[in-house]
């Protein structure tokens, strides 16, 4: 999805290279660009929001960290003599995760992981971002259980973009009525080279818990963020 061109990679080795790292442009079709500054993504504890920090300190037995990126987290728990496997698609971020001394991380797409069960799982930095499309939830629950462990749980933070939209006076928004509004569509650009288009799911957490109810999950809303983004467990029911 994003390796080609592997954007956050170059971006990261830049960054721990000292090698003139700039910003990490976001495009989406409807909202103005943003941007992600390199060095948010190799922040330590003290830096990271409170939702993060909640995670690590409910991340239990054997760990999965999913989208690693620079490896903080998994710094973070090797620190705290937890076991964790780091993984993403991005061989430049795994390279990095490497350098910085994560001790077990490989490029690995979570969907394609397969014949190892975790106690947690972490979706951080909205992790619900690569299911993609809300339909594909069902997807995301049949091979999530595949990877956990009896009693093992997935960590997981997403953002509800009702606040993108006006309300009108009976507190509704109004949105497409073929489209889920948290749906977006997003490309990222890296000095002089941008990433193909990839799709990314923001989802509110009434849809959130619907879904995993609907597919054998509990779904627990943790802690709420200070910008409508929030932390969820999730556990086979």
């Amino acid at each position: 999805m994003l390796k080609n061109p592997d954007i956050f990679g170059q971006a990261v080795l830049d960054f721990y290279h000292q090698n003139q790292p700039e910003d990490i442009i976001v495009h989406a079709d409807d909202f103005d660009d943003d941007e992600i500054p390199v060095e948010y993504l190799f922040r330590n504890y003290q830096e990271m929001p409170p939702l993060e920090q909640k995670t690590l300190q409910l991340a239990h037995g054997k760990i999965l960290d999913v989208g690693c990126c620079a490896g903080s987290h998994s710094l973070y728990l090797q620190q705290q003599k937890k076991e964790v496997k780091a993984i993403d698609i991005s061989e430049g971020a795994i390279e990095v995760s490497k350098l910085r001394g994560v001790k077990n991380a490989e490029v690995q797409d979570f969907f394609k992981l397969e014949n190892e069960r975790f106690d947690s799982i972490l979706m951080l930095m909205n992790g619900s971002g690569i299911i993609g499309k809300l339909h594909h939830l069902t997807h995301f629950f049949s091979h999530a259980k595949k990877l956990l462990n009896p009693n093992g749980k997935i960590l997981i933070d997403s953002s509800d973009l009702r606040y993108l939209f006006e309300e009108d006076e009976d507190g509704g928004i109004w949105v497409n009525p073929h489209q889920y509004y948290g749906e977006l569509n997003y490309a990222i650009s890296y000095k002089n080279k941008t990433s193909a288009k990839f799709d990314w799911l923001y989802i509110d957490f009434n849809s959130l818990q619907l879904a995993a109810e609907s597919n054998g999950f509990s779904c627990e809303l943790v802690q709420e963020g200070e910008h409508f983004d929030y932390l969820a467990v999730l556990k086979i029911s």
